[in-house]
């Protein structure tokens, strides 16, 4: 993550407490919103700070909102910006059961055995990076021990699932969150010559049952057809906005 635009982050706060927060992710130039709904009037200051304040590139900002930030939505659009695309991401109720085996010919690697040289060559050709990019050489290997160290990280809970020989073939990562028993799975990916043969679905159902021992009552996933189809339900609107292009001679 670029991190040189960062003293263009801004808090808002009343009596002592944070109650706004105004921030890029990755991009620089696609803008995030909290706001405490009891300072939903904060709202068009907000935009107006993000719409002249952040980091541009030649399409301006995007501003990502989500479900239920409507006073947002509306300061949005009073600023000309217009919803141009949405997706929803999928959750998986813990009332209901996931429960898909693990394939032959494979096996968990528990946790306190990860080996990151190997988890970082399997992100690398699960997330497809090979064609583009070149064979696994290490690259970014200290971005993977970063993750793992990170204040919130509990690596400790991870999916690892490998080959008979010892590859990793799939890899889950989790990020427990305790305060609202959420199970926020972050990554997912499994190498290409495994895939279609139920890998993800055993990594997840391992994962939920982690979870779910700790207390969770729900999971994360992604927009990918996968998900709905082991049994997620779509649970957060991702909304997407820019401002409408003026026209040259305007």
């Amino acid at each position: 993550m670029d991190i040189s635009y960062s003293y263009k982050n801004r808090i808002w706060m009343c009596g002592g407490e944070i109650v706004a927060f105004c921030f890029y992710e990755n991009p620089v130039t696609d803008i995030y919103f909290c706001l405490n709904p009891e300072y939903e009037a904060l709202a068009p200051e907000m935009v107006a700070y993000a719409d002249q304040t952040m980091p541009l590139n030649r399409n301006g900002i995007r501003l990502v909102l989500f479900g239920g930030q409507d006073a947002l939505m509306h300061a949005a659009q009073q600023m000309g910006y217009h919803q141009e695309s949405e997706h929803w991401d999928m959750q998986f109720d813990f009332a209901q059961k996931l429960d898909y085996p693990l394939p032959e010919g494979f096996h968990f690697v528990s946790p306190q055995d990860m080996d990151l040289s190997k988890m970082g060559k399997c992100c690398w050709k699960g997330f497809d990076h090979e064609p583009s990019e070149g064979l696994w050489n290490h690259q970014h290997e200290q971005n993977n021990f970063q993750l793992c160290i990170a204040p919130h990280a509990t690596p400790e809970l991870d999916v690892i699932i490998a080959d008979e020989p010892g590859e990793y073939a799939c890899f889950a990562g989790m990020w427990w969150t305790p305060e609202n028993r959420l199970a926020y799975m972050e990554p997912l990916c499994t190498i290409p010559e495994y895939r279609q043969k139920g890998l993800a679905a055993a990594a997840l159902s391992e994962m939920y049952r982690r979870t779910k021992a700790l207390g969770a009552t729900h999971m994360t996933g992604g927009n990918n057809p996968f998900y709905r189809k082991i049994g997620y339900q779509p649970a957060v609107k991702w909304t997407f906005w820019q401002k409408q292009k003026k026209k040259e001679g305007k």
